[in-house]
């Protein structure tokens, strides 16, 4: 497998929901160097097959400090393992990693959670300046928003 920085990806969601959407979409990095990035330690076993894995821990506007300590790994990250690309389903942690890894020259996909049925997550809303690739899995919601674009649903 050639590892050069166009072949790795980093998946980076919030352990539950988030990453579970995330997970379905595994056609997408098929033949890729994966990086993983979640929050929970209950999750890292199965990421761990799928390639490296950092647990970085829980963070949220609610707690500045834990976002602090969340963000400084999440860069921390972005600079050892050199992704390609970025794809996460949210929540603050993928918006952590696809800023990160937007200011190092990965491409990112954002793909919002199902359960956003009427606007964009936040997370959502503050990536879409970075963002190259932004997806609702709402035509609803897309339609409200430049660049944002339909594509279907993953569950």
């Amino acid at each position: 497998m050639v590892k050069s920085k166009r072949n790795k990806i980093c998946l980076a969601a919030s352990a539950g929901g988030h990453l579970s959407q995330l997970l379905m979409l595994s056609p997408v990095w098929q033949g890729r160097q994966v990086t993983c990035v979640s929050t929970g330690p209950m999750v890292r076993r199965k990421l761990e097959t799928l390639g490296t894995t950092y647990i970085v821990g829980e963070c949220n506007r609610q707690h500045p400090i834990k976002t602090l300590k969340v963000m400084v790994k999440c860069l921390k990250i972005v600079l050892k393992e050199r992704p390609g690309v970025i794809l996460s389903t949210g929540a603050a942690v993928g918006f952590l990693m696809c800023f990160w890894g937007k200011l190092s020259g990965a491409k990112v996909i954002w793909m919002d959670s199902i359960a956003n049925a009427e606007k964009l997550s936040m997370s959502g809303r503050m990536i879409r300046p970075f963002a190259d690739v932004i997806l609702s899995q709402w035509p609803d919601v897309a339609s409200k928003y430049s660049k944002v674009e339909y594509a279907g649903e993953v569950i």
